[in-house]
């Protein structure tokens, strides 16, 4: 079994992965069937954004544009998606993109997520954020303005019961006494934990808790900028900087770009997959294949 240590220095000396992320729904190409499609033609990975719900009143806007895309309101459960394609491949890593711990109960989750782990045989990446639909939050009862301060308090108490036999956590939002549970994740000391965003505050947390940043392409424009700032931060706050991985959500599809962003430093990138049927993925994982 390889520490997350050992596995990141792996990572520090292979070539860059290349993997897709997807809104799986009803209406797109199975998700087992995509995942035996990606395994076949060696992607490295699949990841799978998550949104419970989202409120008819439509009161948060979305950065990307007025009108929020039907995919967003039909995602599938992304644990229960992601155990069927892992199940259906030998290879493939499966992760969230993000996991919404606004949203969540943590003991739950952590379950789900060490399940996955195990069925998995170890393939799972936990990418996890606050959100940015406040009304979508406060169906949880998460106070929009307090998610950030939500999602790492989850976050840690998660950490305790994945590598503690009798965890017990006291934090501002989550306190529980000992308990037990099982199972615990099968990387050790559990599944990477790679935090979504692209301001500093989002650096500083990944520093302090996590294992690796999950920036998308609008806060990364300048690779190397990024990832030299990255480093900094990490330095600053004394953790060592080859601990650390960096995937690219979204990220442009072009030779240039994807060259750069490796000679940057950044370990994976994942290029988004429309949520549409058999005959409009397969000749995209196709064009996509070239980057591999």
């Amino acid at each position: 079994m390889l520490s997350l240590d050992e596995a990141s220095q792996r990572r520090k000396g292979s070539t860059m992965k290349i993997g897709v992320f997807f809104f799986s729904t009803a209406y797109a190409m199975p998700i087992d069937e995509l995942a035996r499609e990606l395994d076949e033609r060696s992607f490295e990975s699949l990841f799978l954004p998550e949104h419970t719900h989202i409120p008819t009143c439509r009161r948060s806007p979305w950065a990307g544009g007025d009108e929020l895309p039907q995919h967003y309101k039909s995602t599938l459960d992304p644990f229960v998606a992601l155990a069927t394609a892992a199940a259906v491949t030998k290879n493939l890593r499966v992760g969230t993109g993000i996991c919404l711990l606004t949203q969540r109960d943590p003991i739950v989750t952590a379950k789900e997520v060490a399940t996955l782990d195990l069925v998995s045989g170890g393939r799972v990446d936990f990418g996890i954020g606050a959100g940015w639909n406040a009304e979508e939050m406060e169906n949880h009862g998460t106070v929009f303005e307090e998610r950030f301060k939500v999602m790492v308090d989850r976050a840690k108490a998660m950490k305790a019961i994945w590598t503690e036999e009798e965890p017990s956590y006291q934090g501002p939002f989550v306190k529980f006494d000992p308990i037990w549970s099982w199972p615990k994740p099968v990387q050790s000391p559990h599944p990477p934990i790679l935090l979504g965003g692209e301001t500093k505050h989002t650096l500083r947390r990944v520093v302090d808790f996590c294992d690796g940043w999950f920036p998308r392409p609008r806060g990364f424009q300048d690779p190397e900028a990024r990832m030299a700032e990255f480093r900094r931060v990490a330095e600053e706050a004394g953790r060592d900087f080859g601990t650390l991985s960096t995937t690219l959500f979204g990220a442009e599809p072009s030779d240039a770009y994807v060259k750069t962003c490796e000679q940057a430093g950044v370990d994976r990138v994942l290029f988004a997959l429309p949520s549409e049927g058999r005959e409009s993925l397969l000749p995209l994982l196709d064009d996509l294949t070239q980057f591999i």
